[in-house]
């Protein structure tokens, strides 16, 4: 079921519905229900990995930054970010990358149908400050270097096929990217204050050797209809790749990106908004918007973003209050899971195995603040079908 129209800057378990459903084109703002009133309830005191989680859930460490992960001889990288899962026979792959630079790349867990870890491994080398990417769906992860100039890398999340560098999706700060197979396309999040939403559609589908990079462009404010322009020069040998196109709409550090259902989610954490492209309709409007918040926002600090069939969101956050908070099709915004004692790092790479009945995400930093201090986790309980 497409969904449109999220409530721009909801309230904690706070739905739409009960203001008419309006509240997001700016209508005024009902004091804020209690915390916890999402579709999951209220978090529970934290557990024994200091993770707190509504009743019914649980979690576990599944990786640590510079220690074996289960049976493998992989060291899991520092600075765990963008992940994905991949269904592997009956059991599923988990990709990771890693944000440091030198360094970068990607690494990857391999889980049996139980759970159980059976192996690690190294997916990509030599790349710099790995940030978010994107799975393919002819499964391969795309993984984004968030540095200037930076490039995409196509991956194998089995760590059989070499890694290839995609040079026609652009130089740029790139964070995620995210493919619409209905329109054989794949939107490109770009992260500096004035960044651009890019989409890459390949000469043939399935093939990234090749194609065409466009810019949206749209006039001001915050929605309407937007139209497409194509990027002269995507090396940006000359002229930086957002500069390119007059009138490319500017974002203040884009982040994470999610395709459903003919939208495209993103968000900026300049400004703290998740924002919705409806494909279909080629017109962008503000999912969230926490300058619109009465009261103290559910939703701070937002990053990577990831979704399931139930249609809700899940968004990440980078610091705030280390929160993961999900967003339902009814407009209610709440926290699904807390991470406490870890101020000083992020949450990152939030992905659902292929069944979707285990969340896996990362602290960054973990308890040290430090890139060497990153932490893994999964989480089990009775997500919504």
């Amino acid at each position: 079921m497409e969904r449109r129209n999220f409530l721009r800057g909801a309230v904690i378990g706070t739905s739409v519905a009960a203001f008419g459903g309006t509240l997001w084109r700016g209508a005024a703002y009902a004091a804020p229900a209690q915390p916890g009133a999402g579709p999951y309830g209220a978090l529970l005191t934290a557990d024994a990995n200091h993770v707190r989680l509504p009743a019914g859930f649980s979690s576990r460490v599944i990786a640590r930054s510079g220690q074996k992960v289960g049976p493998s001889a992989y060291t899991w990288h520092n600075a765990p970010d963008g992940g994905a899962c991949y269904a592997d026979g009956a059991g599923w792959i988990y990709v990771s990358n890693s944000e440091i630079n030198p360094s970068g790349g990607a690494g990857a867990v391999r889980f049996a149908s139980t759970g159980e870890i059976t192996g690690a491994y190294r997916i990509l080398s030599s790349t710099r400050q790995n940030c978010a990417g994107g799975k393919t769906p002819w499964n391969t992860w795309l993984s984004c270097e968030e540095v200037d100039r930076g490039y995409v890398y196509e991956t194998d999340p089995w760590g059989v096929k070499a890694a290839v560098r995609r040079d026609a999706m652009g130089r740029f700060k790139h964070e995620a990217a995210a493919a619409d197979p209905v329109r054989r396309t794949i939107y490109l999040t770009e992260d500096t204050t004035d960044g651009c939403f890019y989409r890459f559609t390949p000469t043939s589908w399935g093939d990234l050797s090749a194609g065409r990079l466009e810019v949206l462009k749209m006039g001001s404010g915050t929605s309407g209809p937007i139209t497409w322009a194509t990027v002269p020069d995507p090396s940006g040998a000359s002229t930086a790749t957002r500069d390119q196109v007059s009138g490319a709409k500017r974002f203040t550090g884009g982040e994470g990106c999610h395709y459903a259902d003919n939208t495209c989610w993103f968000t900026t954490k300049g400004d703290n908004r998740v924002w919705q492209y409806n494909a279909a309709a080629q017109t962008i409007e503000l999912a969230y918007d926490d300058s619109l918040v009465s009261g103290t926002a559910p939703l701070t600090g937002v990053d990577n973003v990831t979704g399931t069939s139930s249609g809700d969101l899940f968004v990440s956050e980078d610091g705030g209050n280390m929160e993961i908070c999900v967003i339902t099709p009814d407009d209610v915004v709440a926290p699904f899971l807390r991470i406490e004692g870890q101020s000083g790092s992020e949450i990152t790479g939030p992905a659902f195995s292929p069944d979707g009945r285990r969340l896996y995400f990362s602290s960054q930093r973990g308890t040290s603040g430090s890139s060497s201090g990153g932490i893994t986790y999964e989480v089990t309980g009775p997500f919504r079908a």
